[in-house]
Formats: structure tokens, C-alpha cells, sequence
């Protein structure tokens, strides 16, 4: 036997172990069924949305009650201190009488969440 006769017949099962496996990737791409599927539309995408005081400037410090979820206070770096009733859509001032420069950080008291 040739050379090149060896080479043919080595090769031989390689072509076939190919061609098998790429008839079997275009059946599973006409299968029954996969022309039924729904197509996903994309997801809207997220929009900006400004939560905090307007005035407020910057926040340095943010407190929620523990297991209320629509009442959040903020404290503002250059000073007051703000609270949200509604789970953070509006906020009123309520330190706005106390002489302070700023709020560096908020804590609730645990005995009194009226203690802020």
C-alpha cells in the first residue's frame, strides 16, 4: 500500500465522525417545534430617577426604621436633616431650627424609632 493510500484511510474516519456530528447539529435546528417558540422582547431600559431632597445637596447619611419600609431619614453634608414618609418619593425638613454645619451620621434608637 501506497503512502498516500494510508493517509486516505486514516482520514476516512475522521471526515465521517464530522459529517455525522454536523447532520446532527442542522436536525436539532429543524426540529419540531422550535419554530413555535415565543420570541422575548428586550427589557425596557432603567430611567433616572432623583430621590432625595432637592435643597439637600449631598447626602452623607442615610437611616431607615427596621421593618418600615416608607419611613427614611437623610442627613445632608451641609447641614439638616430630612425625613421621608413615603418610601423616599418626598422628603420635609425637620432640623431645619437647630444650628448644625453638618450631618456626618444618623442613628435610630432602638428602644424609640421617634428617636432619631
Amino acid at each position: 500500500m501506497s503512502r498516500v493510500s494510508t493517509t486516505m484511510w486514516l482520514a476516512l474516519p475522521a471526515a465521517l465522525a464530522l459529517a455525522l456530528a454536523m447532520s446532527s447539529v442542522a436536525a436539532a435546528q429543524d426540529a419540531p417545534g422550535a419554530a413555535d417558540l415565543e420570541r422575548t422582547t428586550a427589557v425596557t431600559p432603567l430611567q433616572f430617577h432623583y430621590m432625595g431632597p432637592s435643597p439637600g445637596g449631598r447626602i452623607s447619611a442615610a437611616v431607615g426604621i427596621p421593618g418600615n419600609h416608607s419611613t427614611y431619614y437623610l442627613g445632608a453634608a451641609s447641614g439638616g436633616l430630612w425625613k421621608s414618609t413615603d418610601g423616599g418619593h418626598t422628603y420635609i425638613p425637620i432640623f431645619d431650627d437647630q444650628n448644625v454645619a453638618a450631618i456626618g451620621s444618623l442613628a435610630i434608637a432602638a428602644t424609640d424609632s421617634n428617636t432619631v
